[in-house]
């Protein structure tokens, strides 16, 4: 098999926060937090090839090119301000090479993106992406990386990605990197809420250190009730610290929580940062109802499933 026949392709899950308590602003101006984290059946597709045999030979290393492409409607940059391209960088770096600018000269790691998961919309949708990336190229490069090497590499990237590798349930800690796996019965059916105008994560942050104080709520409840299946319990203990700062920044998305409560959610909340918004349905049937009540509240709606695990290497020659 040569690399110019390879080609891998990945499926990676959205996130979604069952719980997030922001503790307080370090000197390092990250923050300090305790997340409840959980994957959910949204999902963005990514595509790593090869232009030519190369392997891991370090001569084909030193002089590696990588890009991206993509089908999204939207400014979302193929360079390295694009999370994907950042963790191509950091693992061709761990390997001991460097990225090249495309010359035609040498190899070239090709990578598209297929995005569904909302762009800044409080769903991780970049560090999936990013984890898409590490997952994909530790495969074509045939790198041999386990996921706690690549959950390393990943906490270069920023505080979701080692979580993206891995999906599941997970209690994360610090500024989120630090995770470990939790207990999760049964299934939950989510009614997503999706607003098509970005809300960027650093302005809700800024928000947050403007108008809002550090929160003493622990994810106990939740962690209850993930771990017994019981979903009136989770709908009752969905928790989210960011949610003030985003309603100040957009004080339509308290209506629209607010909104998919009176039409029956067992509860609601923003996703992360915003601007989407979480209802909780009892079943997909329901999930679907609430769905069509509450469409014309919202720019796009989705019904999906959680957990939905990790990512999935789908790969294939030719």
């Amino acid at each position: 098999m040569t690399a110019a026949n390879l080609r891998v392709r990945i499926r990676v899950p959205a996130k979604l926060n069952l719980f997030l308590g922001v503790r307080g602003r370090r000197d390092d101006g990250y923050h300090d937090l305790v997340s409840v984290m959980q994957t959910v059946g949204i999902h963005d597709r990514l595509t790593a090839s090869m232009s030519e045999v190369g392997g891991l030979h370090p001569t084909v290393r030193s002089r590696m090119s990588i890009s991206l492409t993509h089908g999204a409607a939207s400014d979302l940059p193929c360079d390295d301000g694009n999370l994907a391209v950042r963790a191509a960088h950091v693992l061709l770096a761990s390997l001991g090479g460097r990225p090249m600018e495309p010359n035609g000269d040498g190899p070239v790691t090709r990578l598209h993106l297929r995005k569904r998961i909302p762009i800044a919309g409080g769903m991780a949708g970049g560090s999936a992406d990013a984890a898409a990336a590490l997952v994909a190229l530790n495969e074509l490069w045939d790198c041999g990386l386990d996921t706690d090497e690549l959950r390393e590499l990943a906490a270069q990237l920023g505080a979701d990605v080692p979580f993206c590798v891995q999906g599941g349930t997970a209690l994360a800690t610090g500024t989120g990197t630090q995770t470990a796996q939790v207990l999760c019965r049964g299934r939950a059916f989510w009614v997503v809420g999706i607003n098509d105008e970005p809300l960027a994560t650093s302005e809700v942050y800024a928000a947050w250190d403007e108008h809002c104080a550090p929160s003493e709520t622990e994810p106990d409840a939740v962690l209850t009730a993930l771990g017994t299946g019981d979903l009136e319990a989770l709908g009752a203990a969905l928790h989210n610290d960011l949610e003030a700062a985003a309603f100040v920044l957009r004080p339509k998305l308290e209506k629209q929580r607010d909104r998919l409560l009176a039409e029956g959610a067992m509860g609601a909340i923003v996703s992360g940062s915003g601007p989407t918004v979480l209802g909780l349905a009892t079943d997909q049937v329901s999930a679907q109802r609430l769905a069509a009540r509450v469409e014309e509240d919202f720019d796009r709606m989705s019904v999906a499933v959680a957990p939905a695990g990790g990512p999935e290497v789908l790969s294939d020659v030719g």
